[in-house]
């Protein structure tokens, strides 16, 4: 069985360029307004993967209202969509559509149960972040999310 570590075959997705300012490790600092009065910290780590065939996002939140997880970002030649895989230490799974325009780094999904959307702002010097989610429960309307101040270390 071939080595995954050196996949020769692997090389940077051309369509995951504009991701390519997320990489590094950046400290958290956030709230939810389900969890009023709680100030979250944390830690997220974006690195390429595959010789930069995909991207991975792994996020730690010091408090325990909010999972830590990983997520997986790729792109479909076919329809230009990129799709971020998520999954929690809950053993959530979700499904989101991903993009970056601008100075803009979007996710979202769909989904009648619950439907999620975050906006994160990227301040032009590439050294903080800002996200602004907001959620849908059953169709209703959106209410606010998890907000997230992100701080690069590396």
């Amino acid at each position: 069985m071939p080595d995954d570590t050196q996949n020769e075959a692997a090389k940077p997705n051309p369509a995951l360029a504009p991701f390519g300012v997320l990489v590094g490790t950046w400290t958290t600092v956030g709230s939810h307004p389900m969890v009023p009065g709680t100030t979250f910290h944390g830690r997220t780590v974006f690195e390429w993967i595959e010789g930069g065939a995909f991207l991975v996002m792994r996020t730690w939140i010091d408090e325990p209202e909010i999972p830590s997880g990983i997520s997986i970002f790729g792109t479909d030649d076919a329809t230009h969509a990129c799709s971020m895989i998520y999954f929690d230490e809950r053993g959530v799974s979700r499904h989101y559509e991903a993009s970056i325009d601008g100075d803009t780094w979007r996710w979202w999904r769909d989904t009648p149960e619950f439907s999620q959307r975050c906006a994160v702002t990227i301040a032009a010097d590439g050294r903080t972040m800002t996200s602004r989610g907001e959620m849908s429960r059953n169709g209703g309307g959106w209410e606010p999310d998890l907000g997230l101040t992100y701080t690069r270390v590396e």
